[in-house]
């Protein structure tokens, strides 16, 4: 998990706690590198706002690094223009961090089986 908010982090830390034998949390691209590079997981959950180098976005970084690697975007942007943005990118899910306490835990089973999932509520304000 990657993102700058120390409170989101611990709060996702406790909803993803229960389905995995470690959760790492990092706020930055630094320590998101040297995570990937040290521990291989199996799924990225990100800030799709996180800031990385280069004007690079977060999702396209993560996949040129592992084309495999399967990414559930975390964002505040309702917007449909965001999500799709990171679906293209490479994103397997789009959750709403608002969302989250609901719909996290469901994003992280499907995109494990392989499949996509997106937040019902994007496109509402």
């Amino acid at each position: 998990m990657a993102d700058s908010h120390p409170a989101l982090l611990e709060g996702i830390r406790g909803l993803l706690g229960a389905l995995f034998d470690s959760v790492i949390m990092v706020s930055d691209e630094e320590s998101l590198m040297e995570a990937l590079t040290r521990l291989d997981p199996d799924l990225v959950v990100v800030d799709q706002s996180l800031r990385v180098a280069h004007g690079s976005n977060v999702i396209t970084l993560l996949k040129k690094y592992d084309s495999e690697l399967r990414i559930i975007a975390l964002s505040s942007y309702p917007e449909p223009v965001f999500m799709k943005q990171c679906m293209s990118s490479g994103a397997s899910g789009y959750v709403l961090k608002r969302s989250a306490a609901k719909d996290l835990v469901k994003a992280v089973k499907e995109v494990l089986r392989g499949g996509a999932f997106v937040t019902s509520d994007v496109g509402t304000s």
